[in-house]
């Protein structure tokens, strides 16, 4: 990691008088017949030339420190890194101090001004929000490096931040810089210690993605031929991201000592846990073999093809090219006649087999850039197979708040919201109405009255999220209880909501025939075998394995799991039957 080289002054010895002493030649003083002093003309011309002499010895020193210095920066490679980094630093310290200075004013100026109506305080708190996310929008497109990634995480909680903010920083999705291939370049020396050249015939210098943390080239491997992607991470990450993540946590900190009503410190505490991990490549290989060999048996109803690994270090990667269609590429699903609500159903099953199986980790960023669809004669029995890229960042969700969370959606979709309760509050540890309300609307991505009397064959409408977005801005607490809810529940609960979050916006863009009710079928699905599972362990627990009380409760825990399943079997197939006619206008 860069640390700052400390260099050596040099240390001036200047003399400076302190007191007089009196000589024969020091100056004399005349007194004039009406008692005025006078200073002789030898006391002037003396001092002067003190004052002269003074002025000259600074003036020598301001030239000699200017071109000692300018030597060394031309000659010394640690003067001259050490001050570009203390330059820059002061720079990025200064573009967050100022954004922060600016934001907490703005926000200070509206919440203590009186407003003559509930709607005046609403638009000047959604001007307000909006003035203060493209300060911060700046500020975050100036720094660069993890402050995109920030930036991109605030976009995905749609549905839990006010829209000002989340729309703002769309364009960070798109707009990352690029390193040069000459960084690029010196990387491959330093890390590996060969050349571009040594490794690849062919190194396409245009990137064909470039993200927060990384950019990806197409090359050809010299000793073997093959077509390869080069995951390389952006060099000037090394040098900044410990200071960027430690000013990132001080400013949720002091907007927590302001704005105690509004705690953040989640976010930075996030990031800091996160960042590390994505940066090292090494992990990101074993999270990609891990979970193909994982999915290997699953082909069948996921289609997914995780790119092979070719070589691993910290801030090189190197994996087959696999290439593919984003997956809101409508118009190629429709070219290569994919089915989309079979697409969707694939999404589905790779995401909840990643949340409630035990064992399996969670893949924690599954936007749009970091999925693909290509068309595909497999032997999964589907024409087509969805790419997972970017396996930096994963999450092993504890079995009993996997089997929790598996209660609560079954609780959920049985409309039971006493038993929703006690579930919401066994997994985040939150209390009250308000809260639980909150939680509700965000696991479902539906306003709270939707979310607590659900009907899974109602699709979301645009006004829903408005009115969820809107209930922000109220004066009723909401927006206090949710900042104070994200603050206190565990951090892979809020990994789940972005996953959650991500994969449903995936899922409304493929606009799929079968609409919603598909993808919470298979989710039900899944938390019924958790469930089920569940039941089974506890049983072999408190009877003896053949007893005939272990029987009859291992029959009566088969026969509900069985019951569950039949009846979701038997929804999808009128849904099914229903879109069919649909289709034929019937």
């Amino acid at each position: 990691m860069f640390s700052i080289k400390p260099y050596y002054r040099h240390k001036i010895a200047s003399n400076i008088y302190s007191r007089s002493i009196l000589s024969k030649s020091s100056p004399k003083i005349c007194l004039s017949g009406n008692s005025n002093i006078i200073i002789c003309k030898k006391q002037l011309t003396t001092k002067t030339n003190i004052k002269t002499k003074s002025k000259y010895t600074f003036f020598k020193f301001g030239i000699a420190l200017g071109l000692g210095g300018s030597i060394l920066y031309a000659t010394n490679d640690s003067f001259r890194n050490s001050t570009r980094h203390i330059a820059l630093t002061a720079d990025r310290v200064g573009v967050v101090a100022l954004a922060t200075i600016r934001c907490f004013k703005l926000y200070k100026d509206t919440l203590e001004a009186v407003y003559d109506s509930p709607n005046d305080r609403n638009k000047a708190l959604s001007e307000t929000h909006l003035k203060a996310a493209n300060i911060t929008l700046k500020a975050l497109e100036k720094n660069g490096g993890i402050y995109i990634k920030l930036g991109q995480h605030i976009t995905a909680l749609t549905y839990l931040l006010p829209r000002e903010w989340t729309d703002t920083m769309i364009p960070l999705q798109d707009r990352c810089p690029q390193s040069s291939l000459e960084e690029i370049e010196n990387m491959f020396q330093s890390d590996l210690g060969v050349s571009m050249n040594e490794l690849f015939s062919d190194f396409n210098p245009d990137p064909v993605g470039v993200a927060s943390l990384a950019q990806v080239h197409i090359a050809t491997l010299r000793n073997s031929g093959e077509r390869v992607a080069v995951k390389v991470q952006h060099p000037s990450l090394e040098e900044f991201v410990p200071l960027d993540v430690y000013m990132t946590q001080r400013v949720f900190r002091l907007m927590r000592k302001v704005f105690p009503e509004y705690p953040l410190t989640w976010l930075g505490d996030e990031l800091q846990s996160s960042i590390y991990v994505e940066l090292n490549f090494v992990n990101e290989a074993e999270n990609s073999e891990r979970t193909a060999n994982y999915f290997k048996d699953f082909q069948n109803e996921t289609a997914l093809r995780i790119p092979k690994i070719v070589s691993a270090n910290p801030r090189i990667l190197i994996m087959e090219y696999v290439g593919g269609a984003r997956l809101d590429d409508l118009e190629y699903m429709k070219k290569n006649k994919i089915n989309t609500s079979d697409v969707s159903s694939c999404l589905s099953h790779i995401f909840n087999n990643m949340i409630f199986t035990p064992d399996v980790g969670l893949h924690c960023d599954p936007h749009g850039g970091n999925l693909a669809i290509r068309s595909s004669k497999s032997r999964n029995g589907r024409n087509f197979e969805i790419i997972l890229y970017d396996h930096g960042l994963y999450r092993q969700i504890p079995l009993k708040m996997k089997r929790d969370y598996s209660h609560f959606w079954l609780s959920l979709l049985d409309n039971d919201i006493p038993k929703m309760r006690e579930y919401a509050e066994k997994i985040t540890g939150i209390q009250g109405e308000q809260k639980f309300r909150i939680f509700a609307s965000a696991i479902t991505g539906r306003d709270p009255e939707n979310a607590l009397h659900y009907d899974i064959s109602k699709a979301r409408s645009d006004d829903e999220i408005i009115n969820m977005q809107s209930q922000l801005q109220d004066d009723n607490g909401v927006l206090e209880d949710l900042m104070d809810m994200l603050s206190r529940m565990p951090r892979v609960i809020l990994l789940i909501l972005k996953t959650n979050d991500l994969t449903r916006h995936l899922d409304e863009g493929l606009d799929n025939p079968l609409g919603p009710e598909r993808t919470f079928l298979i989710l039900a699905n899944y938390c019924a075998k958790c469930v089920f599972d569940e039941k089974k362990e506890n049983i072999n627990k408190n009877y003896k394995k053949f007893s005939f009380g272990w029987a009859i409760q291992s029959i009566k825990s088969w026969w509900f799991y069985q019951r569950r399943l039949s009846s979701l079997y038997i929804y999808d197939c009128v849904m099914s039957i229903n879109n069919f006619k649909q289709k034929l206008g019937l």
